[in-house]
């Protein structure tokens, strides 16, 4: 067997993506103010899955500053997508909208100031993708709308697993028939926290 290689913290942290300046000085400020983000490891990873899975539309729920939109936008420009992309507070409302508008994306996307969940039950309008990253006990109870929305195929990332609070979220996922699943525990530089849990689901 082929030995690991040494000092594996260090040796992945080099293969970061790069990004644009843009999504550093956003990176700055969250770090800042303790704002948590997804970072740029999983930033990529959600814009490879929407230019995999080519959405038309992409529901995010928690939209903080707009980081996360932000990968998931550059997607929708060559997948002719959209996004809509649920935040409750005002004040984090009007920043993502700065930000988008200055990464040239905000007419790929809706900001909308409304309780992700509450809005979810609303919703009738099928969904390719859905990115979900808002309060962890409240994942258990976005998964049945989940489920409703995403078309068959569609696919649902759920950010920090690792969190006690998913854990009803993760338990009835797994024994779910309606998702085929991968709960990762993962190293991922410049994410909030660098070790933490991702789900990735596809609806049956």
């Amino acid at each position: 067997m082929n030995p690991m290689v040494e000092n594996p913290l260090n040796y992945f942290r080099q293969w970061v993506p790069s990004r644009s300046t843009l999504l550093g000085e956003l990176e700055a400020e969250a770090k800042t103010e303790q704002i948590p983000i997804i970072g740029p490891v999983v930033g990529q990873l959600l814009y490879l899955l929407a230019r995999i899975r080519k959405p038309k539309l992409i529901l995010e729920l928690g939209t903080a500053i707009g980081y996360s939109t932000i990968y998931l936008a550059k997607a929708c420009q060559s997948t002719n997508g959209r996004i809509i992309s649920f935040e409750i507070s005002p004040a984090l409302i009007d920043r993502a909208r700065v930000n988008l508008s200055k990464a040239g994306l905000d007419h790929l996307v809706e900001v909308r100031g409304e309780n992700a969940l509450e809005a979810l039950a609303r919703m009738q309008a099928p969904a390719e993708m859905i990115f979900m990253d808002i309060e962890k006990a409240d994942y258990i109870r976005a998964l049945p709308h989940c489920s409703r929305l995403l078309i068959s195929g569609g696919l649902l990332v759920a950010d920090n697993t690792g969190f006690k609070d998913a854990h009803p979220f993760n338990q009835s996922i797994y024994s779910s028939e309606d998702w085929e699943i991968v709960n990762l525990w993962s190293f991922l530089p410049e994410h909030s926290p660098e070790h933490d849990g991702l789900c990735i689901a596809l609806r049956k």
